[in-house]
């Protein structure tokens, strides 16, 4: 019997349920949990906090989609305000939000957790088959040349003249329109997104999902956990109804994200100095060039086009170079200054394009990350200071941005500082060095979240093993980014997606 995906405002009274595995999180990695475990005949349920929106409701809109559809209504910051997270808090989880952008994990970056961080079993051999099955049922396929906006050509030509490598990207898409708001849902179901594949997958096998359903803790005892406690939120308001739900199961899937899993296993009294550290975030910085003619950068594809020319910069942090969408309401957050100076920047969108530099954190020793705590009433509490080593790449960066822009035909380009560096020729970079980073001098962004769960062989540093499970709680695992033991490089989703189906094989036979 197909599943039923249950709202806040049908849930009533306080309930109680019951199942074979419970998983936490409905994006790219709860979902495949869920289809993989419900399809061996494991009785799964799925709760999710955010809400349950299809095409209907996707109508194009950001000061409709950010509130749904992103945590903390799309205000989510570090505690300095320093650093701007976009995450996704919906059925399907970022994939539902996101820009498509679909690349497996670099061999490079699962060598490195080998070698230096003791993660075992998991290389590129081992991930290709979950990768190859997860890139068909998403039919993810690189970008046609027509689908190059005029704003992901920007990238091209500019990288293309200047010798930088540049590559068109794969994206999960199928009959797609190229309307370029995927940040806010796609009104055509164009996006293969968690919840039109795996999750659907998941129903069609008997799974239960409760959208609406904010866990607060996991209920544990010798060892293990025995299920979940939630409250039940509004899904007009998001607020907490006093109705409560809880659920008993035999195994669980975490699958909340790199921040909210954390939070999750604070609240619910796991201690361990891993625990909620080493958090990644691929901190981005973002120049924005001023043309002649029309870019219109919030049409068309967004990040067809991408650059990891600067991915490798040996001892130095690299980055990589995407072109995102630009409307209306997130360049007005991005934009510094204010009143007519901030009028003035925002006049010129039609003509305007950014690129964005993803600076790849976590690959020496000297990197912290950020940190993941509770604070009163179990709220989120997140720091993540930006470092000399941060900061270089992020001037770095902004120059090689500059370079393409310009090489591209930019009359001028600006930093987001809040006295924006104007750039008009190669002259005009070195002031870049000179401005301020300190925190709230200068506009930086996260989609990616990654970390805080690390994995390793070795309980001492790590909080799940190379299979997923947790070193403390053996029947629990975590399929999401937190396991990441550093920032992936690339874009996440598809890595999430492949080790979630790789973990799987193993949460399948464990009892």
């Amino acid at each position: 019997m197909r599943g039923t995906i249950h709202r806040g405002a049908e849930l009533k009274a306080n309930n109680q349920l019951e199942c074979d595995v419970l998983v936490i999180g409905s994006g790219p990695g709860g979902s495949l949990a869920a289809a993989k475990l419900a399809e061996i005949g494991a009785s799964v349920i799925v709760l999710e906090e955010g809400g349950q929106f299809t095409a209907p409701d996707f109508d194009m809109h950001e000061e409709s989609a950010y509130p749904r559809m992103y945590q903390d209504n799309g205000s989510r910051t570090t505690d300095d305000l320093s650093i701007m997270i976009l995450q996704g808090r919906c059925i399907g989880g970022g994939s539902t939000v996101n820009w498509m952008t679909s690349l497996r994990a670099p061999d490079t970056t699962l060598k490195h957790w080998k070698n230096r961080h003791g993660v075992e079993g998991i290389d590129s051999s081992a991930l290709r088959p979950h990768w190859d099955e997860v890139e068909a049922r998403l039919h993810i396929h690189v970008a046609a040349p027509e689908d190059v906006n005029r704003n992901n050509a920007v990238l091209w030509d500019g990288a293309t003249r200047l010798g930088y490598q540049v590559t068109r990207l794969p994206r999960n898409s199928d009959r797609c329109d190229n309307l370029g708001y995927c940040g806010m849902g796609c009104p055509i179901d164009a996006k293969r997104t968690a919840g039109l594949t795996y999750l659907d997958d998941a129903m069609k096998a008997g799974t239960e999902i409760y959208a609406n359903c904010r866990v607060t803790r996991l209920d544990t005892s010798g060892g293990r956990a025995t299920g979940a406690q939630a409250q039940v939120l509004d899904p007009d308001t998001h607020q907490p109804t006093g109705n409560t739900l809880q659920v008993k199961a035999g195994r669980v899937v975490l699958a909340a994200g790199a921040l909210n899993t954390p939070r999750i296993l604070l609240r619910s009294g796991v201690e361990h100095k891993a625990l909620g550290r080493r958090t990644w975030l691929h901190p981005v910085v973002a120049t924005v060039g001023v043309f002649r003619d029309r870019i219109d950068p919030w049409y068309g594809s967004p990040q067809s086009v991408g650059s990891l020319h600067f991915a490798d910069r040996g001892s130095r942090m690299g980055f990589l170079i995407e072109a995102p969408p630009m409307h209306p309401m997130l360049a007005a957050l991005a934009s510094p200054g204010f009143g007519l100076a901030h009028r003035e920047i925002m006049s010129m969108l039609p003509y305007t394009n950014s690129l964005i530099g993803l600076t790849i954190d976590g690959f020496d020793e000297s990197e912290n990350g950020g940190t993941v705590r509770t604070g009163a009433g179990g709220r989120l509490r997140f720091s993540y200071p930006l470092r000399e080593r941060n900061h270089e790449a992020m001037k770095e960066a902004m120059k090689a941005m500059a370079r393409i822009q310009l090489a591209a035909g930019a009359t001028r380009v600006l930093t987001l500082h809040d006295d924006p560096v104007e750039i008009r020729s190669e002259s005009d970079l070195g002031k870049i060095d000179a401005r301020s980073m300190a925190p709230g001098r200068l506009s930086v962004f996260t989609a990616h979240q990654m970390g805080g769960c690390s994995m390793s062989e070795d309980p001492a540093r790590s909080i799940v093993n190379s299979r997923g499970r947790m070193h403390q709680l053996s029947n629990v695992y975590v399929c999401d980014g937190s396991v990441f033991p550093t920032g992936l490089g690339v874009n996440p989703m598809l890595s999430i997606y492949g080790l979630s189906s790789f973990f799987s094989q193993h949460i399948q036979s464990s009892s």
